[in-house]
């Protein structure tokens, strides 16, 4: 998502669908594949080595259907799905994580000028650290991504569940 501004940075978020936590993030000067690399790669050591049976759920971008971003996915184990142009079955969790961010980061209430991309990612550092840690979501029964995920580690005997297959 570009942002407005004298420099116009982009943002790339990865979203845990199941627990709406962002565990990978980059912000950069252009979207291009290496920003998408680098937040696949935040969110690879946030979570398990290998990713099997993710499904990796996003917009047709170029950078997001480029040889390299299909290539790293499926070194990790997981599926790429694209959804038809004009569609927003598939991303509509990105779009929902951009629009809050937008919303509460860059033009909400604090809203000030960005001056430099550092600036935009400081501050969208500590935006993804409040949005995990204390940012109430309804879709998980008012609890924060960082609550819901402990409270479903504690309520669940099996910690090596493997999630479904994608049947494609």
């Amino acid at each position: 998502m570009s942002l407005p501004g004298p420099v116009p940075p982009c943002v790339c978020f990865i979203t845990d669908a199941h627990s709406r936590r962002i565990v990978g993030w980059r912000v950069a000067s252009n979207m291009k594949t290496q920003m998408v690399l680098d937040a696949l790669e935040m969110a690879r050591q946030n979570r398990p080595t290998r990713l099997e049976g993710l499904v990796a759920h996003t917009d047709a971008g170029s950078h997001l259907t480029s040889v390299g971003y299909s290539e790293r996915l499926y070194e990790l184990g997981a599926a790429p799905s694209v959804g038809s142009v004009g569609d927003s079955y598939d991303n509509a969790l990105a779009e929902a994580v951009n629009a809050l961010y937008k919303t509460e980061l860059i033009r909400g209430p604090g809203h000030r000028p960005w001056r430099t991309i550092d600036d935009v990612e400081l501050a969208t550092l500590g935006w993804v650290h409040w949005h995990n840690t204390v940012r109430i979501h309804s879709y998980l029964n008012d609890l924060s991504p960082d609550q819901y995920e402990a409270a479903y580690t504690a309520t669940t005997t099996d910690h090596n569940i493997q999630p479904a297959r994608n049947p494609g």
